[in-house]
């Protein structure tokens, strides 16, 4: 089961990340009035319809020890970011990006508009609406985006396999042990770990439609 931690590791991480740099980004991307955000939303879902394999290639070209990121990295740390558990972390927050924007962007963009209006009137500041209305009204959202970052990641297969490669310890995931288990017809082992990731994944959907359909929220109570 050490693949299996490793993989919740790695999903923990780039959930993590992502809720940082995809909060702000789906904010800008809500208030913004630039005619041209339909760019950056491209950009943004571009890996959902990306294969994995052109997805991974060109990330590991980019971590390698000739692109920039690669380059950039082994001259602060003395390695690249290709084939290492960090270039993982990288690789797949590209890969789940839009899995963490675009629940949130909806949640944003539901928010109804004369309710920001009415607090900037009363003075509040925009980080006050931020903070006190756009927020709490968006926590589902923001929770469905979180949980979609850690399962997809969880159950990737293609651009870890790219980028990190099948280093035991290291960047062997749970899908590429799966895989290796079933090519080495050791199905009783690969059926064990599919098991695992089945309920893991079922218990994460779960969570998204208790959320969702307001069956279990944390201030359901108040």
């Amino acid at each position: 089961m050490g693949t299996l931690w490793l993989s919740a590791r790695l999903a923990c991480c780039v959930a993590a990340v992502l809720l940082l740099l995809g909060l702000p980004l789906a904010y800008w991307i809500a208030r913004t009035k630039w005619r041209g955000k339909f760019l950056v939303e491209s950009v943004v879902a571009l890996p959902l319809v990306l294969p994995p394999t052109v997805l991974g290639f060109y990330l590991l070209m980019a971590m390698g020890s000739r692109g920039p990121l690669g380059r950039l990295w082994a001259s602060l740390f003395g390695h690249t970011l290709a084939f290492t558990f960090t270039g993982l972390v990288v690789a797949s927050v590209v890969y789940s990006l839009p899995f963490a924007v675009q629940p949130m962007l909806n949640a944003f963009e539901s928010v109804d508009e004369r309710l920001l209006d009415a607090a900037a009137v009363l003075g509040a500041s925009r980080w006050r609406c931020f903070r006190e209305i756009l927020l709490p009204l968006s926590v589902r959202g923001i929770v469905t985006a979180a949980v979609l970052s850690f399962a997809h990641t969880l159950g990737e297969f293609g651009v870890v396999l790219m980028v990190g490669g099948n280093i035991p310890g290291v960047t062997r995931t749970v899908s590429i042990d799966i895989y290796d288990r079933v090519q080495s017809l050791e199905y009783g082992d690969a059926n064990q770990l599919a098991v695992a990731l089945l309920l893991i994944s079922f218990t994460v959907l779960a969570t998204i439609y208790a959320v969702n359909r307001r069956i279990w929220s944390p201030w359901s109570a108040r």
